[in-house]
């Protein structure tokens, strides 16, 4: 089984308001860079990523958000930048590539870059709803082989916190994957500790299936003020997605509708009578998407036409965008699985 990749690894979230924040992303995509060893050719395609991405918010959305954080695939390392806005959209994306193309009076060479310089990209925009960017770029070329499951996240502390008390991890296997929501209970230190013990006992266990790894993560959390736990097991060879999960963590099978997964009544740590196991069929292209009650359930992907055929990293970020309560801590954990070759 392939490394965990999980929470426990912050993405940096830049506010991208002002031409000094683009300096700041910058420095922050550099300083990540150097911890994973990338060498100096790749950390000034990075940087240049960024410093374009970052400009293109401020230049056509006047303020957004940039992510930075390791690539959300055990494959290889890599470094993941998702860029955010809420501005009048990409009226025509295609022409937006060629270089000398602008709508904005400068030299039309920004999108373009981000499209020649990063290993992989998609975007999303809706005319007058924003749009949204993701792109990778892998530390060592050649790029890995694709993985079975394709991830996005985001985990965001309430307003005034810099420790998340909501936590996600996913680790692949042959397969499929396997998947954690955690939500510690409250915010701040204490239900970071929470989420935490869940993703490290599931980065030690997840080779069982989730009833039997939710018991396992209930011992664990017992010296923890305990948190809401959902846990599902992606089977390609099945054609299935198994889910158990207790508490208010939310989850939903998206592929020809909507289907809601369903969790139980309970702390997790604490009050935990009945753990039950479901199966929903997740058949090639299903997306699964699992979230804390940081995020309002009213979100219909029907209101945005084509995003769920986008990479899970753009459905995450605009259903955070859109749809956070920010008066509470806040994930969304969206995993597609793979179009057969």
């Amino acid at each position: 089984m392939e490394a965990l990749i999980s929470s426990l690894s912050r993405q940096q979230s830049v506010a991208i308001d002002h031409a000094s924040d683009v300096a700041a992303a910058r420095r922050a995509g550099i300083k990540l860079a150097g911890v994973l060893g990338f060498d100096e050719t790749r950390t000034g395609q990075l940087a240049i990523i960024i410093t374009e991405a970052a400009t293109n918010i401020i230049k056509h959305a006047g303020h957004g958000m940039l992510y930075i954080g390791p690539a959300q695939s055990g494959a290889a390392p890599g470094i993941d930048v998702v860029a955010l806005d809420s501005g009048p959209g990409i009226a025509d994306f295609a022409s937006s590539l060629v270089d000398g193309v602008s709508t904005a009076g400068t030299a039309g060479t920004g999108l373009g870059a981000l499209h020649r310089l990063s290993d992989e990209i998609d975007v999303y925009s809706q005319r007058g709803k924003g749009a949204a960017f993701f792109m990778r770029l892998w530390r060592d070329t050649p790029a890995p082989a694709p993985r079975p499951v394709v991830v996005g996240a985001l985990a965001l502390p309430i307003p005034g916190e810099e420790e998340c008390g909501d936590g996600w991890a996913f680790g692949c296997h042959e397969h499929g994957a396997t998947l954690l929501a955690a939500d510690g209970l409250g915010h701040g230190p204490e239900a970071a500790r929470a989420a935490d013990a869940a993703i490290e006992t599931f980065g030690r266990e997840r080779g069982l299936q989730p009833a039997a790894l939710m018991q396992r993560v209930h011992e664990a959390l017992r010296i923890t003020r305990g948190a809401a736990v959902a846990l599902a097991y992606v089977d390609c060879g099945r054609d299935e997605v198994r889910f158990a999960g207790l508490g208010n963590i939310s989850a939903w099978v998206v592929h020809d509708g909507r289907r809601a997964l369903v969790s139980h009544n309970g702390i997790v740590g604490h009050n935990m009578r009945k753990v039950q196991e479901f199966s929903a069929a997740f058949p090639p292209g299903a997306l699964c998407i699992m979230h804390s009650d940081g995020l309002q359930t009213q979100w219909d992907l029907d209101a945005y036409p084509g995003l769920a055929a986008r990479h899970p990293s753009l459905v995450a970020a605009i259903l955070m965008r859109d749809f956070s309560r920010r008066r509470d801590d806040a994930m969304v954990l969206a995993v597609r699985r793979r179009e057969r070759a």
